[in-house]
This record gives structure tokens, C-alpha cells and sequence, in this order.
């Protein structure tokens, strides 16, 4: 069977491209254009049957992930799942699970058949969590042949794009340990990767392998999301010579991923200043042909646990608004704790909120659209089309009914009450003469 890749270089529009397009909101043939030239993907696996196909890329709305799953400290499947739905009711276009604890193959099973959008994981973490909970091994001890078993393992089930930190080399190791980072490796897989490469005094098997990995992947048609394992983990060590050899690694590996018609994304930092979000794009796209890029916030600072959210959705609209396709979300429990259902919804609503704000900027069609509209409904005090349109229908009735009693009485909020500027210019209006 040909790849979404393949058949878009044949001139061929597939069933997959007329449902992800349709739910793009763009043609299928643009979708397809935009396939051919790795602008654009299709996340989903072959395997993954109750999945829905997802564009991701080129002039679509900007893609909002939430990352779930479990760690050793918490291992319930009940509270992820119920995480899994607070994502996908909050409008979520994809959940990662990255599970780490306690039974995590029954756990991805779980997630996968509860929703169907779209799934991602990153296999590494059951290829570490089956070498020492399962053989009592260390980490690093894991050989090539368990790393790609993991990754299998996970194709199998049916997740749609995997993160594999093929980009994370020797090299990049050396210029890291050359530039002095505070934080180090901050990506739990990168660190997988360079503790394994240290030990074992060998290159990334990823890299090394990467051709076994296309032939891999390629009969599920499964994206490969490039991981960023050299991602700044703070903003002092943001743009440096590891973070950029990390980048032009993957964009070599990604055209050898077209070449075999396997689709490919591109992650990117992690903790960037503002003035330097926008560079970083430039440079995604330029050195990964145009590939798709899916960025972690970016976080524009390192001082507001409990906040991140909001630091991340801020640097997420300047990354999505100078051309990040795919943002992952961040919750208010980053740095500090496993995130809780509410961390999940106030996560993904912060993220998506940074995604519209960008998405006008890019002219995508509909979202300024939905600006008048709502702009046109607050200005007649139309309270039901207000809540229609609101990013968070249910936050924004529920504030408004705590004063139900009072805003009854005149029609307008309490913050201006019988003073409302909408009541007072909608009266001068009709007070008027026609022209």
C-alpha cells in the first residue's frame, strides 16, 4: 500500500485527504498539493481504525495537543481517561500519551479506543519502561533491537505520529557539552538517548538506523515527529550551537523521510525569549524544507510555575503566528506536578486560544470571521451569541449568571452596568436621522 506522500506525488486525492480537508476547512486538492511538497501532513496510522484523519500544516488552523499518561507516582488509567475526554471536550486536535507508569501498554489501548482523534506517543519511553521494570535492567542497557520492538509495539496499537529523537548525535552531545548549557537536556528522551550513547560509547541508534526506521514505519503510514532532544529547557540556553546542529541533522533526515514517501514533522523548543521565537521558525523552515513544525510553547520565561500556561501561550501565538504549525500545550502544573483534569482543560484552552490569535494573523479563512461576529453580538448586548462564539462557551456563561440577578435588571455586564457604552451608542444610532 502507498503512503498520504505517495499518492500526493501520483496527483491522486485520497479518501483520508477529503476528510481531512473537509475538516480543515480547505480543498482537497490544496491539502494534497501541500502533502506532495511536505508542507502539510495527514496524521494517521493504518492501523488506527477508529481514528480520524488530521491535517496538519500550510494554510490550515493552527493544531492544539495535549500531552497525558501516567507516571510511577500516579498510575490510575481511569484519571487519564478522564483526562482524555476534559482534552477533547476543551477542542483539543490530538493527545500524546506519555505514559511511564504502571501498566502503560493497557493504558494506550485505553486512550486510543476513547477518542477518535488523533494519538501520538513516544516509544522510547516503553522501550526504557520494559528494559527496567519488566528485565530489571538499567536504561542503558537497552539494546537497538528492544528500541525498535518499542516503536513496533506502538505502530501496532495504531498511534498516528511518533517522537523519535533521531537528531540527538554525538556531535550535538559535544557542542552541548562545549557551550556550557545551565540545563543541560531537559527532553526525558533526549536524555535517554545521550545516557544510552555515553554508556554503550556508541552513535544514536535512530540516527545510525535511521533507513530501518523508515522501513518501519512506512507500511502503517504513521508521521514521524522529529524530536527536539536538545531542546532549551531555559531561557539562557535558548538558540545555542546543540539546538541548532539538532536542527539541521533533521532536516538531512527529512528529506531521506520523503524520499522513502514517510511523512515527517518537525519539534521545536522549549523555553525561547520572545525576540529570538520568531528566528527559530525561520530557521525550522528553512532548514527542514517547509516541513511542518510542532513547538513546546515556547515558554518566554523561567519564573512562573503555577503560570505556564500563560507564558506558554504567549510565545505559542508568536511561533504560530510566524508560521509553528502543531502547538503542545502546557498546563499550570508544568515544572511542578502531574497535571490534573482542570490543569488539562486550562491547558489546552490557553493554548488554543494562542492558536486563533496566530491564525488570524496568518489570514486563516474563518478565524477573523469569528472575531466580527462576536465583536457584532457584543455590541447588541446578544448574550446567547456571545456564549456561541466564545472560546470557552461554559466559562463565559457561567461568570455571567453569578450575576444573573443584576445584569437582568439592564442587559449589559456589571462592570458598567446602566452605563454601558453599547446601550448608550446603540441609542445615539437609532436616535439618528437616516442620511
Amino acid at each position: 500500500m502507498k503512503t498520504q506522500m505517495e499518492y500526493a506525488r501520483e496527483g491522486i486525492v485520497t479518501e483520508k485527504m477529503i476528510l481531512a480537508a473537509r475538516d480543515a476547512g480547505i480543498e482537497p486538492e490544496t491539502l494534497r498539493n501541500n502533502i506532495a511538497k511536505g508542507w502539510a501532513i495527514i496524521c494517521h496510522n493504518n492501523r488506527h481504525t477508529n481514528g480520524r484523519p488530521l491535517a496538519v500544516g500550510k494554510g490550515i488552523r493552527t493544531r492544539v495537543n495535549a500531552n497525558i499518561g501516567t507516571s510511577k507516582d500516579d498510575t490510575s488509567i481511569d484519571r487519564e481517561l478522564e483526562k482524555a475526554r476534559v482534552a477533547v471536550r476543551a477542542g483539543a486536535d490530538a493527545l500524546m500519551d506519555l505514559s511511564t507508569g504502571g501498566p502503560i501498554d493497557e493504558i494506550r489501548a485505553a486512550i486510543i479506543a476513547e477518542t477518535d482523534i488523533c494519538i501520538g506517543s513516544v516509544p522510547l519511553y516503553q522501550a526504557a519502561c520494559d528494559t527496567v521494570v519488566k528485565q530489571g535492567k538499567a536504561i542503558v542497557d537497552m539494546t537497538v533491537d528492544e528500541i525498535f520492538a518499542g516503536i513496533k509495539k506502538h505502530l501496532d496499537d495504531g498511534v498516528d505520529f511518533i517522537t523519535v529523537h533521531c537528531g540527538v548525535t554525538l556531535r550535538a552531545l559535544e557542542f552541548m557539552d562545549r557551550e556550557g548549557r545551565i540545563m543541560e537536556v531537559v527532553s526525558r528522551g533526549g536524555s535517554f538517548t545521550c545516557a544510552w550513547m555515553e554508556h554503550n560509547k556508541a552513535e544514536n541508534p535512530l540516527y545510525q538506523y535511521f533507513d530501518r526506521l523508515l522501513e518501519l514505519v512506512k507500511p502503517y503510514d504513521a508521521t514521524l515527529s522529529l524530536g527536539d532532544g536538545f531542546r532549551p529547557g531555559c531561557l539562557a540556553d535558548a538558540t545555542d550551537r546543540a539546538q541548532i546542529h539538532e536542527l539541521i541533522v533533521l532536516g538531512e533526515l527529512t528529506r531521506r523521510a520523503w524520499d522513502q514517501g514517510v511523512q515527517v514533522m518537525i519539534e521545536g523548543p522549549g523555553h525561547v525569549p520572545l525576540n529570538q521565537i520568531e528566528a527559530n521558525i525561520q530557521l525550522q523552515k528553512r532548514l527542514c524544507h517547509g516541513a511542518p513544525f510542532y513547538v513546546l510553547g515556547p515558554l518566554v520565561t523561567d519564573i512562573a510555575p503555577g503560570y505556564d500556561h500563560i507564558t506558554s501561550a504567549i510565545g505559542g501565538a508568536i511561533a504560530a503566528s510566524a508560521g509553528a504549525d502543531f502547538l503542545c500545550y502546557v498546563t499550570p502544573s508544568e515544572h511542578l506536578c502531574l497535571p490534573t483534569a482542570e490543569d488539562v482543560h486550562q491547558g489546552v484552552m490557553a493554548t488554543r486560544l494562542a492558536g486563533h490569535a496566530a491564525d488570524i494573523v496568518k489570514g486563516i479563512p474563518g478565524a477573523m470571521e469569528r472575531d466580527i461576529a462576536i465583536s457584532k453580538a457584543r455590541k447588541a448586548l446578544d448574550w446567547e451569541k456571545q456564549y456561541e462564539l466564545a472560546l470557552d462557551p461554559p466559562l463565559a456563561r457561567r461568570r455571567r449568571a453569578e450575576k444573573a440577578e443584576i445584569t437582568e435588571e439592564h442587559g449589559a455586564c456589571t462592570m458598567c452596568g446602566e452605563f454601558c457604552a453599547y446601550k448608550i451608542m446603540n441609542s445615539r444610532q437609532r436616535s439618528c436621522p437616516p442620511q
